[in-house]
């Protein structure tokens, strides 16, 4: 027989959405991120904002500096968590940040980028290693 799957929950308005482990551990990963981004000086303006052509992680902004945040976890092997983004999922956040400004168009005149946070875990589970890389992905 397969083993349990382990589900989390995150409370959502009065609806309670359960979350696989591999969501949770992208929830914790987004967290992370978050927390480095704010104590350098960043507002979180959305989390896992989504539109009908992607989703982004983290909206962040500092005074007219608008980041875009793509959040990739992996355990350590053969391929570190920043090289995961290929060039599909580069085109949906280009379109999803697109979307978001334009649905929020008191934002577009800021200079804005899409970051990639890449965090690697060892076997045990543990941050081995935090990467942050600037202008990540550019159109």
């Amino acid at each position: 027989p397969s083993p349990p799957v382990l589900l989390t929950g995150r409370l959502v308005g009065t609806v309670v959405l359960m979350r696989t482990p591999r969501q949770a551990l992208g929830d914790a990963g987004e967290q992370r991120a978050r927390r480095d981004f704010e104590s350098a000086g960043y507002v979180c303006l959305a989390e896992q904002w989504r539109c009908p052509t992607g989703e982004l992680d983290l909206v962040m902004q500092r005074g007219d500096d608008l980041v875009f945040v793509e959040v990739k976890i992996r355990r350590g092997g053969l391929v570190e968590a920043e090289q995961a983004v290929r060039p599909a999922q580069q085109r949906r956040l280009l379109s999803a940040a697109q979307a978001f400004l334009i649905e929020h168009p008191h934002l577009q005149d800021l200079t804005w980028r899409i970051d990639l946070v890449g965090i690697t875990l060892d076997r045990g589970g543990q941050i081995e290693r935090v990467s942050h890389i600037e202008n990540a992905i550019t159109g």
